[in-house]
């Protein structure tokens, strides 16, 4: 997966909670059998409405969205943190996440970052007046800044190494593909062929 290290970019405030991996995109649109393609799916409904925050203009190519607490509870779809990074979200700034969702966001490298209430509300008060002030998440540095402000955030270590290392499941196992081909060619020797497992059936039988 793409390496986050740092990103600054538009932000649009979506001032909601509780927003639902079923709300972020509907269950309907849940039938692609790869990673592509969900952008149009994406908050649909809610999308609908010619008013809604990712319908403005000023918004239209963010980046970053900065959301309400429990964003991403519910059922465990990967397809909700698809469609974020298809439309083209590298970070999610909320109060709180659901724990799957924020798991599968930091395996598909969609950085998501946890702030106070007060900040998320300093924050959507800012890019609500300045819509096109540019806004900065430091993974180095775990950082937001905007508007000459800096919000300092956490991450795990494990979390953080995996982002800025660009490194997803597959990619970790393949930093050890050596050692598992010196395994998997010493193992083969001890273990049937498929032509022995059918000639020894059928003498038995």
């Amino acid at each position: 997966m793409e390496r986050f290290t740092e990103h600054t970019g538009i932000a649009a405030p979506l001032r909601i909670s509780d927003v639902d991996t079923d709300q972020i995109i509907p269950a309907r649109f849940c039938t692609g059998v790869t990673k592509e393609g969900y952008e149009d799916a994406l908050l649909h409904d809610w999308r609908l409405d010619r008013e809604f925050v990712l319908n403005r203009p000023d918004y239209r190519d963010a980046s970053i969205l900065v959301a309400g607490a429990n964003f991403g509870v519910g059922s465990s779809r990967e397809m909700a943190v698809w469609a974020l990074q298809n439309y083209g979200f590298k970070a999610v700034v909320a109060p709180r996440f659901g724990d799957i969702f924020r798991g599968n966001s930091l395996k598909n490298g969609l950085l998501t970052v946890t702030l106070a209430q007060s900040v998320i509300d300093e924050l959507w008060d800012t890019i609500d007046s300045r819509p096109e002030i540019p806004v900065t998440v430091d993974l180095v540095r775990r950082e937001v800044r905007a508007n000459g402000a800096t919000y300092l955030f956490d991450l795990d270590d494990n979390a953080r190494w995996r982002l800025l290392g660009g490194y997803d499941d597959i990619s970790l196992t393949l930093r050890d593909a050596e050692d598992i081909d010196t395994y998997e060619a010493a193992r083969r020797r001890t273990l049937p062929t498929s032509r022995r497992v059918v000639m020894e059936g059928a003498i038995r039988g």
